[in-house]
């Protein structure tokens, strides 16, 4: 063969597909030699050809730096199986990550609320304390069954199971309290 057929060949790719071929040949320079079988392999996977060459590059490194000892029967089989193996795994990083995106919130514009004003403060006393002189003001009974139901969250048959009283007369007394309290919702804000 002469040094032009060799030129004309080593252009065409023949002679990198023939060093692939030969079972002295690394595994580093068959991924060489193979890369565009191997770019094509990965864009199936991710999808464009930016990612694609990331992950071929870092099929590369894995394989280049990652010295391997064992005799690989299909080198090339091996690389194609690196190569789908990392475009598979940014594929599943991505879509894990994604959930936890938000793009449709600006972060800078959030209203994020502090802590509340001593006027604030000082109305939802006056307020608690307004609420507290009209249940003072309902007879004691009442001011229990409102306590046991909206405080301690008990159900009103338990109630008048406590109270040894009729479920209809627990029922009318929470009414009363909440009809009480209700001519002081204008002093609770949202």
């Amino acid at each position: 063969m002469s040094r032009f057929e060799i030129r004309c060949l080593a252009k065409s790719g023949v002679v990198q597909k023939m060093l692939s071929l030969s079972s002295e040949s690394s595994l580093g320079d068959v991924f060489v030699a193979n890369r565009a079988q191997l770019l094509h392999v990965a864009r199936r996977i991710v999808r464009t050809a930016d990612l694609a060459d990331d992950v071929v590059q870092d099929a590369y490194l894995r394989i280049a730096d990652g010295a391997c000892d064992r005799k690989v029967d299909k080198p090339m089989g091996y690389c194609c199986q690196v190569v789908r193996n990392l475009a598979l795994d940014h594929c599943r990083r991505q879509s894990l990550e994604a959930t936890y995106r938000t793009f449709d919130v600006d972060v800078e514009t959030l209203d994020v609320p502090g802590p509340p004003s001593p006027d604030c403060v000082m109305r939802d006393r006056q307020a608690v304390g307004l609420i507290e002189q009209t249940l003072s003001a309902l007879s004691p009974r009442t001011r229990v069954a409102f306590q046991l139901y909206r405080l301690e969250g008990l159900t009103q048959r338990d109630i008048a199971v406590q109270m040894g009283c009729a479920l209809g007369l627990v029922n009318r007394l929470i009414a009363e309290a909440d009809e009480a309290i209700g001519a002081m919702r204008h002093l609770i804000k949202d």
